[in-house]
């Protein structure tokens, strides 16, 4: 049996690509790109807890509820500035493609990073759902 792809469109298996990242042991991500792939991974997995503890505390929301009638289905990274190990800030834009019920659309953000404490987070983004 193959390995499952990583859902953030990387061509490596979900265990060593975001799966690294995920779960409560996960490890740091080491760029704002893996950052946003990870949590693309998450949505796409139901992995609440991911989403928690990688926003940034002074705009995560109080609670994440994840509709469970939408799927995740790919994701796209269109540009990146910033978000290198060294960095201290970064940002990502991406297109995630997904489905809810008969009826697909597209997220498009430019994503914005900050690293806290050594760890990259997510601050906010600039959304249009598509």
């Amino acid at each position: 049996m193959a390995p499952r792809p990583c859902p953030c469109g990387l061509p490596e298996p979900f265990e060593s690509c975001c799966g690294r990242y995920l779960g409560p042991d996960g490890a740091a991500p080491p760029t704002a790109e893996a950052l946003m792939r990870s949590r693309f991974t998450a949505f796409a997995r139901g992995d609440v807890e991911h989403l928690r503890r990688t926003w940034h505390p002074d705009t995560r929301p109080s609670e994440i509820t994840l509709d469970p009638s939408m799927r995740w289905l790919r994701l796209e990274v269109l540009d990146r500035s910033g978000g290198s190990l060294f960095d201290t800030e970064g940002v990502v834009e991406f297109r995630a493609h997904h489905k809810e019920g008969p009826r697909t659309g597209v997220l498009h953000e430019r994503s914005r990073f900050v690293k806290e404490s050594g760890r990259w987070v997510y601050r906010d983004g600039d959304t249009t759902w598509m």
